[in-house]
């Protein structure tokens, strides 16, 4: 907590009072960020429903923090969580609004500074970021309101004009007409689900990213996840997955219990394959969750199916494997050994093994490999784009034919079939799809900065970007052999002057800004759920690579490499990757100062 001297405060509140009516005998505090909600309701060992009003007693700074969680939980009584908040003759102030309209204004709570009046109130004033708007199908869509200050008042509940009896707690005067929830709320009273659409092409599952308030029993979990694949995917996503045929409504509720689910639609379409993709859409939505699945298509039952035995037969990344570590070194690319890691050989020929400033090599398949490098050329001055494909080791025969003053490391689009390889880079500012002969094709996103950095997910289906410094998402169409990105959606952080991202986790990205400082964080697919990861770089990030954490390869998650002010680190241990744990390079000689490695990436 930050407080101002008391002659800045009096200064400030005297300022104010002399046109404002602000009595001039005030308190004034200021409060840095909130913290956790204080005394949440605990069901099964865990936090799942927000603090009473009585619940922080009558301080200031806990019940401002409870009054920020009170909307969370399940959306048909959100209004009547944070009414108990308020003051009775102030209730009217929040207009409520029923069912698919009932939405919550996700803020970052930045500052609440807090003003005591002469008549025993208290001026409340936060400044806040917005972050987005949780919808009753648990999706968060990008923030509508533009605010960045709420003020209300605080008044003890004590009755009738007597003595403060702390236990009687606090109110709210005239509160926003809006309903607020802080990000810490969001994280401690929902638990973040990944549903799954079938992509353009209807060649993979693809991830949503849902909230699912914690205080949900789980007997009622099938139901929601299934009344979310009925209401489609978010908007963000929607131009890169197909949704359920059009029409498709739940009858009844889906209904179950010791380890069996009853789920009724009427949907039309119903021919085997895609019953098929169905049961195993619904079987990945549903996480871990155990049991035996009985659908019905118009109360017609289909044959029982198990839930586990279903996502044991279909894998989300049927490519993904251990990843190995590689880097360049004195523009070759070598594996960076640290002792405990699978580590190989590098799937280049020698000749095309060089001049090389990044490269992204992904497998396709058990045999064939994908190479895409960014190689000097004209004198070591301008960039050039390198491709080759085959089995290990790989010749590479394309060059871009254009050169470029700038080029981001490539990224790979990565498919589940044998098709032509495709992927993206970043030249001079502006986005290109490349093929396998290393032909460039502008991909326009209508916004007013340049690109400077893209990453794509696992599924090859969604991307993120620094646009000017700021971080978006998009997904990937790939219906018809072709790609397109469809519009991107701004994510709102903490972090300011973006310089790299890649994906650590199907919801999850890692991203480098500044913080204050430059630092490394861990942001969620839609911006709303925050964790510092580094946050003493001492140096702009110029070069990030990830490993996603995902459903089919069973490592740590948090892998990931950088390169900062011309030295490379890698995370989990942290440690700065030195000349030693570069393979198959000669012993420097004394006196003889050695390269750093540079632009690392991990080979799956």
């Amino acid at each position: 907590m930050r407080r101002p001297t008391l002659l800045g405060a009096f200064g400030v509140v005297v300022l104010l009072g002399a046109g404002c009516g602000i009595p001039a005998v005030s308190d004034v505090r200021v409060d840095g960020k909130g913290g956790a909600a204080t005394g949440a309701g605990v069901v099964n060992g865990g936090v799942s429903e927000p603090p009473t009003r009585t619940a922080s007693g009558s301080v200031n700074e806990a019940f401002v923090r409870n009054f920020l969680s009170a909307a969370a939980g399940e959306p048909d009584r959100a209004y009547e969580r944070v009414k108990a908040f308020i003051a009775p003759e102030h209730k009217h102030r929040l207009q409520e609004k029923k069912g698919s309209e009932v939405a919550l204004n996700v803020v970052r709570l930045r500052e609440a500074v807090y003003t005591l009046n002469s008549d025993s109130t208290t001026t409340v004033k936060i400044t806040v970021q917005q972050i987005g708007v949780l919808r009753a199908n648990g999706t968060l869509a990008p923030p509508v309101a533009t605010d960045t200050e709420y003020e209300f008042g605080l008044r003890s509940a004590a009755l009738n004009g007597g003595a403060n009896d702390e236990r009687a707690g606090l109110y709210v005067l005239d509160p926003p007409n809006v309903l607020l929830l802080s990000d810490v709320a969001l994280r401690q009273y929902y638990q973040t689900e990944s549903i799954y659409f079938w992509s353009s092409d209807r060649s993979r599952l693809v991830p949503d990213q849902r909230y699912r308030p914690q205080a949900l029993p789980d007997e009622r979990r099938v139901n929601e996840v299934v009344k979310w694949l009925v209401g489609g995917p978010s908007d963000w996503l929607r131009p890169g997955v197909v949704g359920l045929p059009d029409r498709t409504e739940l009858i009844n509720n889906a209904t179950g219990g010791n380890g069996r689910w009853e789920v009724n639609l009427d949907m039309s379409g119903d021919d085997q394959n895609g019953i098929d993709q169905l049961i195993k859409q619904i079987a990945w939505s549903l996480g871990d969750l155990p049991g035996k699945l009985e659908l019905k298509i118009r109360n017609n039952a289909l044959p029982v199916q198990d839930l586990n035995e279903r996502r044991e037969s279909y894998e989300l990344y049927p490519n993904a494997v251990v990843p190995q570590r590689f880097g360049v070194y004195e523009g070759a690319i070598h594996p960076l050994d640290f002792g405990t890691e699978l580590s190989g050989a590098v799937p280049l020929v020698p000749e095309a093994n060089r001049n090389i400033v990044s490269a992204d090599l992904a497998l396709a398949g058990e045999q064939r490999v994908l190479a895409a490098m960014v190689v000097t050329s004209s004198g070591g001055s301008r960039r050039r784009l390198a491709v080759g494909t085959g089995t290990a080791p790989v010749s590479v025969d394309s060059r871009s034919p254009a050169e470029y003053s700038s080029m981001s490391r490539p990224v790979w689009l990565r498919a589940v079939d044998t098709r032509p390889g495709r992927g993206l880079v970043v030249a001079d500012g502006q986005l290109y799809r490349f093929d396998e002969a290393a032909k460039m094709y502008p991909v326009p996103l209508n916004l007013p900065s340049d690109v400077t950095a893209v990453a794509a997910a696992l599924d090859g289906q969604r991307v993120a970007l620094i646009v000017g410094g700021r971080l978006y998402v998009a997904a990937v169409n790939s219906d018809g052999g072709g790609v397109s990105i469809g519009p991107p959606r701004e994510l709102s952080t903490s972090l300011t002057n973006l310089t790299a991202v890649d994906w650590g986790r199907e919801d999850q990205l890692v991203v480098a800004g500044s913080a204050g400082q430059p630092a490394i964080y861990e942001i969620s697919v839609d911006g709303a759920l925050e964790t510092p990861l580094r946050t003493d770089l001492g140096a702009k990030v110029n070069h990030l690579t990830a490993y996603p954490t995902n459903r089919s390869v069973r490592t740590p998650s948090g892998a990931y490499m950088y390169e900062a002010n011309g030295v490379a680190y890698r995370s989990s241990p942290f440690e700065r990757i030195e000349p030693a744990s570069v393979r198959g390079i000669p012993p420097v000689p004394s006196g003889v100062r050695p390269s750093n490695p540079s632009a690392p990436f991990f080979l799956y």
